[in-house]
């Protein structure tokens, strides 16, 4: 593309972030603003967890388009423990430990090694983050040490969680497709196809993700007031 971007990456980061705006807006019409809508499973639950998938896949291939992963990383780490301070405040008892952004900022950092590794050899890391999921998906500790690794105490309860184990297993398929399609940084496609929307989108995609919560409750807290509530 002319403008140095791939259109089908961008394409599909505008999805996941399209895909999880709409899940927030259900998410907090049910918290804020009393509506019972089930999000915790059937659609709309698979709906939020697709829409996270995509975006930590594409991270693991956008990161090889990045001039220094690691920094970013840590930016974005940083960011995700912002999220924690403020959601502590705020929610307190809900509040995020490891969000999606920990998850993304802890992948970015690890991408330099990540893009090392045989490719057969991070297939089966990743199968193997899944499969210690499944087996230890019930194990509860006593401390709150372990939770980025996916193991949880017994009170725990948070708004956000997706830990190493198994999310980081989506972020490292990135890393593999870029490290197969991608690694000339050219698009897969022989079409060569632009849409301005799509692209700004995708490269604000973190400035939306970070706004688009507090929008999403101050225009219903709005209406709520507004309504007399």
């Amino acid at each position: 593309m002319g403008n140095g971007r791939i259109f089908e990456i961008d394409l599909l980061r505008t999805i996941a972030i399209t895909l999880m705006i709409i899940f927030h807006i259900v998410y907090d019409l049910n918290e804020f603003a009393g509506i019972d809508i089930n999000y915790q499973s059937g659609f709309w639950y698979w709906e939020g967890r697709i829409a996270a998938l995509i975006f930590i896949f594409i991270s693991g291939i956008s990161s090889g388009f990045s001039r220094d992963s690691f920094k970013r990383g840590v930016k974005v780490l940083g960011l995700g423990m912002g999220i924690t301070i403020v959601t502590y405040i705020v929610i307190r008892e809900q509040y995020i430990r490891f969000g999606i952004l920990h998850l993304l900022g802890t992948g970015m950092i690890l991408f330099p090694l990540l893009k090392r590794i045989n490719n057969y050899i991070l297939l089966l890391l990743s199968g193997i983050f899944i499969l210690i999921s499944a087996m230890f998906n019930d194990i509860l500790v006593n401390t709150s040490l372990l939770l980025p690794l996916g193991i949880m105490h017994s009170e725990f309860n948070t708004v956000d969680y997706y830990p190493i184990i198994p999310y980081l297993s989506a972020f490292i398929m990135g890393v593999i497709v870029y490290k197969i399609f991608y690694r000339n940084k050219q698009s897969f496609f022989k079409i060569n196809y632009e849409n301005r929307l799509v692209t700004k989108i995708s490269k604000n995609s973190l400035s939306i993700y970070l706004m688009h919560q507090p929008a999403i409750i101050g225009t219903i807290l709005l209406f709520r007031f507004l309504g007399g509530e």
